[in-house]
């Protein structure tokens, strides 16, 4: 039992001798990582002031190679043509003075926080409106040394950038929206960006834009000139696509329901003067309306856009109903004059008739009958004829769908009022079923002629 003991205790007191050690390896290990930090970047050793050398050591430009993880587009705005996007900015390049001993492998790389203690390139967006880093909790950025003297640089920051956009054929347009990078003071004598290899930009793949598509993205190069010099520069194209459907359900339909609303005008009758003046003013000042709610979320641009054809055609369609009426009303007021005149003239044919039978009666005892050599407008012979012109006139000469369907209405001897909402009736929806293919198969074969 005592042999047993010892064993036990001699087993507990290695252990403990060999965590020990491997703390003080641990300790040592984090030791040696601070002397080397101290060796590249001590005091009179290195100068962040001055830019690395060129590949291989020569004097040539340092190259810089950038790579981006776009983590999310949060909108795109019409009116102020800008976009804002969160990204991982990553940019890596070789300072052959941070070179040190990886310790036979185990020092990987050597980690820092301060950016102002190694060469930094001046890279900056050029598009920008606003931005700002994330210090939440602590700055989200990093730098990395490795033992050839490879640096490497990521930060996450917010970026508004500017987008111009081309607004013709809104809302069936798509829209290329630019990252753009250059440098600042340094020429490409100096300073190159090159993107680095093998996918240099990412994207988060649960991307989600609420009026927006991301169908695709290219990666360029857009070097400047200027009267210093010619600086590196870089971009990436990011191709959104609308989406439609939004404005099919909030556009296209409503004013497609305002202007079949404002026919029902045709089929209403003449004397309702209330009902169709009413339903052509409500529909012609909702569809204003709807115009002006759809020009507030667009900028003021100086070209005809597509939305603003639809709107137009639609708002003239509405008002054309509204002067139709106003049409109807003055035909039907001219065949009630016309009916009165009518009348008035009956009524004094009839009058001269009843005075002339009344003479003859009291003319009996003449000895003969003077004819007279004008036939009054009320004496049979010409009432006869004039009813037989008419049934001339009237006799179907070939027989005609159009006619056929419009002789259920009145004809000439009835009024014009009624005959002008027969016509509008069909005239209306066969010429807004026109516009209609018209509109969308020009619109649609640019959109793709755009692609």
């Amino acid at each position: 039992m005592g042999s047993g003991h010892y064993f036990w205790a001699i087993f507990y007191f290695a252990s403990l001798c060999s965590a020990s050690l491997a703390n003080n390896a641990k300790i040592n290990f984090r030791e040696k990582e601070k002397k080397v930090l101290d060796q590249i970047l001590g005091a009179g050793k290195y100068d962040a002031r001055i830019r690395p050398s060129g590949i291989n050591g020569t004097d040539g430009p340092a190259v810089v190679r950038v790579n981006i993880f776009v983590r999310s587009i949060s909108k795109i705005d019409d009116v102020t043509m800008e976009y804002s996007v969160q990204l991982t900015f990553r940019e890596q390049w070789t300072d052959e003075r941070l070179k040190f001993d990886d310790i036979q492998g185990r020092l990987k790389y050597l980690t820092l926080t301060e950016a102002n203690r190694v060469w930094m390139p001046d890279l900056f967006f050029s598009n920008e409106k606003e931005g700002h880093f994330h210090n939440i909790i602590m700055p989200n950025v990093y730098i990395r040394i490795f033992p050839n003297g490879s640096v490497l640089y990521s930060i996450r920051i917010s970026l508004t950038l500017a987008c111009p956009m081309n607004l013709k054929l809104y809302p069936l347009d798509r829209q290329i929206c630019s990252l753009r990078m250059a440098s600042y003071g340094w020429t490409t004598n100096d300073l190159v960006f090159l993107w680095k290899e093998g996918d240099p930009v990412q994207v988060v793949k649960n991307l989600h834009l609420p009026r927006f598509t991301l169908e695709k993205f290219l990666t360029d190069y857009c070097n400047s000139k200027t009267n210093t010099g010619e600086y590196s520069c870089l971009k990436v194209d990011l191709l959104f696509k609308r989406e439609f459907s939004y404005y099919l359900i909030q556009i296209y339909i409503p004013c497609c329901m305002l202007v079949i609303v404002s026919w029902v005008s045709f089929w209403l009758d003449q004397g309702a003067v209330p009902a169709r003046v009413s339903l052509g003013v409500t529909t012609l000042l909702t569809m204003a309306t709807q115009t002006s709610g759809i020009n507030a979320s667009l900028p003021p641009v100086s070209y005809t856009k597509a939305i603003d054809v639809w709107t137009g055609v639609c708002l003239t369609f509405v008002f054309g109903a509204l002067l139709e009426f106003a049409l109807v009303n003055y035909a039907s007021r001219s065949d009630m004059h016309k009916e009165n005149m009518k009348k008035k003239r009956r009524d004094l044919e009839q009058a001269s008739l009843d005075a002339a039978s009344d003479l003859l009666d009291t003319d009996s005892n003449a000895t003969f009958a003077m004819k007279p050599l004008v036939r009054h407008p009320g004496d049979p012979m010409a009432l006869e004829k004039r009813l037989q012109c008419e049934v001339h006139m009237q006799a179907p000469k070939r027989p005609n769908c159009c006619k056929t369907w419009l002789s259920k209405f009145p004809t000439r001897q009835c009024s014009r009022s009624k005959r002008i909402d027969v016509i509008s009736r069909i005239t209306f929806p066969l010429v807004f079923a026109l516009f209609n293919l018209v509109y969308w198969s020009t619109y649609l074969f640019r959109e793709e002629e755009d692609e």
